[in-house]
């Protein structure tokens, strides 16, 4: 039987394949015809087209904050993922998927209609934060507890947890894609000039930081809101610091939340063990260092932030011991 992780994201779709390691990273995403619903591009290249496509044509995103919200379109772009990663082969797929801290089961159950109507035959669910700790080869038992946060496209998942199950989590539904809309509105306000969801994209991985005073700079091109007519101007990492933070501090105040709710021992643990990062939002320059200032303890980043979940997944579907102690039932 082939063996996966799965990590079918708001914004980008992982598969980690036992034996070959992560096999593919791609947008969650399609081109649509509206007139015949028939689906025209998949994953990176239909990502490509967003903003570009004509009336006709619509750049649909099947996950939305984590949640499945379009299933047949779901189910065609993972067909379409599994056929590039795989033969079909006698014995069927197996696969973790990877699921926010206390995924409902109605998720699961959309998640599980998606993963059959793909040709996987056995699904099974992880949540995140156990797989941050496990992608940094962080060991896990019953009396060590670990502090996590996930920082996705559409959610994030903060949690503290030990091989017998989570103490205290929360998933919000604040992530990557929440700052992007924002940086489009604060370029809007700062310059006059209208930018679309690449480009606020691009912005955040390329200048975003948490820095004070950070200079660093990049040409961002947009359409002048009072002229209409194409425009270009310089944008610093200053410039996209606060609609950065306001999300970012959203974050930590979730993760203090979960900190008051530990038991007075568990919270001793975490002065020691610190917190331990990973997901895209975790790249912004000084992210480690804002969270160990905010959070007053020490903050561990994955080396590398957008694969430490899906490595996790991976351990976790080659591991039946894992899988009995970490996957939901």
């Amino acid at each position: 039987m082939l063996k996966l992780a799965i990590d079918f994201g708001s914004s980008v779709t992982k598969i980690f394949r036992i034996g070959s390691g992560i096999v593919l990273f791609e947008a969650t995403a399609v081109t649509v015809s509206r007139e015949t619903g028939e689906i025209r591009a998949y994953g990176n290249e239909a990502k490509r087209l967003l903003g570009k496509t004509a009336e006709a044509t619509d750049v649909i995103f099947p996950v939305y904050e984590g949640e499945i919200v379009d299933e047949p379109r779901a189910g065609a772009l993972l067909e379409y993922f599994l056929a590039k990663v795989s033969r079909r082969t006698f014995g069927g797929i197996e696969a973790v998927f990877c699921v926010p801290c206390g995924c409902p089961l109605s998720s699961r159950e959309a998640y599980y209609r998606v993963a059959k109507a793909a040709g996987i035959s056995r699904v099974n669910f992880a949540e995140t934060p156990f797989l941050v700790a496990l992608g940094q080869d962080v060991p896990l038992s019953e009396s060590n507890p670990v502090f996590a946060l996930d920082l996705g496209a559409g959610k994030t998942s903060a949690a503290v947890f030990s091989l017998d199950g989570i103490i205290a989590g929360v998933t919000m539904y604040v992530g990557g894609s929440n700052m992007d809309v924002h940086i489009i509105d604060h370029i809007a306000d700062l310059y006059n000039l209208k930018i679309g969801i690449l480009s606020a994209e691009k912005l955040k991985t390329t200048v975003g930081s948490l820095i004070e005073n950070d200079l660093q700079t990049t040409i961002v091109n947009g359409r002048d809101i009072t002229t209409g007519k194409p425009r270009s101007v310089a944008v610093t990492s200053e410039d996209i610091l606060f609609p950065i933070r306001v999300y970012v501090d959203k974050i930590i105040e979730y993760a203090e939340l979960v900190l008051r709710k530990l038991p007075a021992e568990v919270s001793a643990a975490m002065c020691k063990n610190g917190v331990f990062l990973a997901g895209g939002v975790c790249g912004l320059a000084g992210f480690a260092d804002y969270v160990a200032e905010k959070l007053q303890m020490e903050a561990h980043l994955a080396s590398d932030v957008h694969t430490a979940v899906i490595l996790g997944g991976g351990r976790v579907i080659g591991s039946g011991a894992l899988m009995k102690k970490i996957c939901m039932e």
